[in-house]
């Protein structure tokens, strides 16, 4: 089993460097940090660390995800933040619940793992809670967290057919997974302040804000579709 793993990074330059060295040698077969439109030199950065870098200018969560993915080779594909507020040898723990085939989603909870004081505002975790609320009453998945470091099968993204681009990304795979019944685990992971700079989201109120109508309007939009056929389960050796 091949494990890519992609970082999305808007100007991380101070961050993405010791983030690539806390990696583990051996834990991914490809890494890929998409450079969506930075002015720092993250791309640098990362690529001397020993990264692959995908280059995109289209500013945009999810058209960060997106090319990544164009470029990943692997059968599991993990997505972690590059500003090092993860801990990157947590992701064996994901990537296991795929191998064993107990998961075709599984996602690493802040919520659930240990999460440093301070390390994530109020108003960011107020709207976590309320939109693994909504997740429960809409979709009828339990979960504690939205949280970005996931891993998923390749062929089920694939058959996902994102189309969210911004910020509702994660969601979207989410529910969109939800919807076909596929099998999504959370699994507790540490969570800590970033290494360095400012949270694009959740290091202000106005980020947070626009963030979350991106979040609500993807929940809201799947709601309201038709069910979609149920996913397949393929094993992987």
């Amino acid at each position: 089993m091949r494990v890519s793993l992609i970082i999305p990074a808007l100007n991380e330059a101070d961050c993405i460097g010791p983030l690539l060295a806390e990696l583990p040698l051996g834990l991914v077969d490809q890494i890929i940090v998409v450079d969506n439109g930075s002015t720092d030199g993250t791309g640098e950065v990362a690529q001397s660390a020993g990264a692959e870098v995908v280059v995109e200018e289209r500013r945009g969560y999810g058209y960060a995800c997106t090319a990544g993915v164009a470029a990943a080779r692997g059968d599991v594909l993990v997505f972690m933040d590059g500003d090092g507020s993860f801990i990157p040898a947590e992701l064996a723990v994901l990537v296991q619940l795929i191998d064993r085939g107990e998961a075709d989603l599984a996602l690493g909870s802040r919520m659930l793992g240990g999460m440093t004081p301070g390390a994530m505002p109020g108003h960011q975790a107020f709207g976590n809670r309320l939109v693994a609320r909504l997740l429960r009453i809409l979709y009828g998945v339990h979960l504690t967290d939205l949280g970005p470091f996931r891993a998923i099968r390749r062929d089920l993204l694939e058959d996902l057919d994102m189309r969210e681009r911004t910020y509702g990304w994660p969601v979207e795979m989410m529910v969109k997974a939800a919807r076909r019944h596929a099998v999504i685990i959370e699994a507790p992971v540490t969570y800590r302040p970033r290494l360095a700079g400012q949270s694009k989201v959740g290091g202000t109120v106005r980020g947070t804000v626009l963030a979350g109508y991106r979040i609500l309007t993807v929940v809201f939009r799947y709601a309201l579709a038709g069910r979609p056929r149920p996913v397949g389960r393929s094993k992987m050796a």
